[in-house]
């Protein structure tokens, strides 16, 4: 199984992280918290995770984009997440998580306004 790969870019002052990949207990869950973790330490405070390839996601990816969003935060910044397939959308909106965080369809939606 393929590890969980990441891209990021800066868009201004926004830093845009691209997973690629399943997000799911053991597999790629930490890497994804880890890689938030990382950004907030090297001063992001702006994060948007895009994630158009992202394949799949479960209740501990889930758990763990909970996480990320307590760290970014506690350190006084935002978190947007982007370009969920329905499937994964569907498990934020089950878990009521959409209105905790901003989600939007597109990244040009969710970088606008930021």
């Amino acid at each position: 199984m393929a590890a969980l790969k990441f891209s990021t870019r800066n868009q201004n002052d926004i830093t845009v992280l691209c997973p690629e990949g399943k997000i799911t207990l053991g597999d790629g869950d930490q890497e994804l918290g880890e890689a938030v973790r990382s950004l907030l330490e090297k001063g992001s405070r702006k994060l948007l995770i895009n994630f158009e390839k992202v394949s799949y996601l479960d209740s501990s990816g889930v758990g763990e984009l909970v996480g990320c969003f307590t760290s970014v935060k506690s350190r006084g910044g935002e978190l947007r997440i982007c370009g969920m397939n329905p499937r994964i959308f569907n498990l934020i909106k089950m878990t009521s998580l959409h209105s905790v965080f901003t989600v939007k369809d597109t990244e040009e939606e969710a970088l606008a306004g930021f």
